[in-house]
């Protein structure tokens, strides 16, 4: 008896939106290097009114199907074309039918898997997620945004509530469905009833502006939530090392890192598992169980805004990231157990439970990498949780 196929279709739009966006990106490199597009910002613009997005496919799977079905139809459409040319015999036969495929591909509507774009859809922050852009970015906030939209971002302030238009929630899943770049537009040429800022603050404040708001929203969300709602990724940051060798953190990327805030402690062991980062003190202190040592003045205080905890409590903290440089979970001090993943994904399992960790996986520490590795971070560019 032949077994139903499963197919892992979270897998498969996860596929299909890199896809999209490594389309998108290398069409816009393509368009600079033939000088077809001007440049913005310092960086290729995007010269078209729409983008490719997938946020409806991450809502209805349907809208998915519809558009791997009319691939599949492209596909095939494509090799029957092409062996048309090489084979003589059943040219007209094979072209034909290409053609009929191509003409009749069952291509759901545009609206469903486009979307508006800008001319700095694409663009990159050159700040790369840093704490010092992240504490750069909550003295803009502080100067230019906080009386509409609140400490919190989620814009229940006096003037707020007086304008015609309410500001939008930043605390909510708002900056993570769209894109860095779109973000940055609005915020340099205004959107809705907000003005822009270009005029006031610059190209790099824009986007440090953009990091700290990120950040504050994973802050809020711990305390809303208990959690990291969405996910949220290590502050890149200088370090120093035991060989007084300096490096930054982004140069670990592809290996899990634990954070440690303030002295570790006397019974701390090495782990092979994790390269160890020790903030709050000096690079002697960096011995032991820990690798190196985070010298930047902000990176405890962009730690904070992330965690949403104040600065004096965090002395004893850790954090666990995974190997792409997602914070995963928290611990105030004491062992660690499963209670301090504070970023799953709801599509592990039913009820968002995290996966079926391996036998093997028998302290806290061991399950909390096990999940970590099991339980990827999926979905960032297409607006979703994982």
């Amino acid at each position: 008896m032949i077994s139903a196929v499963s197919i892992d279709w979270d897998a498969c739009i996860n596929l299909m939106l890199q896809a999209m966006q490594v389309l998108q990106q290398g069409g816009l490199r393509l368009l600079a290097l033939l000088h077809l597009t001007r440049d913005v910002d310092g960086q290729p613009a995007w010269p078209f009114a729409l983008r490719l997005s997938g946020e409806v496919m991450l809502i209805d799977r349907s809208v998915a199907r519809a558009l791997l079905a009319a691939l599949a139809y492209l596909a095939a459409a494509a090799l029957l074309l092409l062996l048309g040319l090489f084979w003589k015999r059943w040219r007209l036969p094979l072209l034909a039918i290409g053609a009929g495929l191509l003409l009749f591909t069952p291509w759901p509507d545009a609206a469903l898997f486009t979307t508006a774009a800008t001319p700095t859809s694409f663009h990159v922050s050159p700040e790369r997620f840093s704490a010092a852009a992240i504490v750069r970015g909550e003295r803009i906030y502080r100067a230019q945004c906080l009386a509409c939209h609140g400490g919190d971002g989620k814009g229940n302030t006096p003037l707020a509530l007086s304008l015609a238009v309410a500001p939008p929630n930043l605390s909510s899943g708002l900056l993570w469905r769209r894109f860095d770049g779109d973000l940055y537009w609005s915020l340099r040429h205004g959107k809705g009833g907000m003005p822009g800022f270009a005029g006031k603050i610059s190209a790099a404040d824009s986007w440090a502006l953009i990091d700290y708001m990120k950040a504050n929203a994973a802050g809020v969300g711990i305390g809303d939530t208990g959690g990291w709602p969405r996910p949220i990724a290590l502050p890149d940051m200088t370090l120093v090392c035991g060989n007084a060798h300096a490096a930054r953190l982004s140069q670990w990327q592809g290996q899990r890192i634990r954070v440690v805030i303030g002295k570790p402690g006397a019974a701390d062991t090495e782990d092979p598992r994790l390269q160890s980062v020790l903030l709050g003190a000096t690079a002697s202190d960096a011995v032991g169980a820990i690798d190196c040592a985070g010298v930047e003045t902000d990176a405890v205080r962009a730690i904070a805004i992330i965690t949403g905890t104040p600065e004096d409590r965090l002395p004893g903290t850790e954090l666990l990231a995974d190997r792409d440089g997602w914070l995963r979970a928290r611990s105030s001090g004491g062992a660690w157990s499963q209670d301090d993943m504070l970023c799953r994904s709801p599509l592990a399992g039913a009820g968002g439970q995290a996966p079926a960790t391996s036998a093997v996986a028998t302290t806290g520490i061991d399950q909390l990498i096990a999940t970590m590795d099991a339980d990827p971070v999926r979905f960032i560019k297409g607006g979703f949780v994982h």
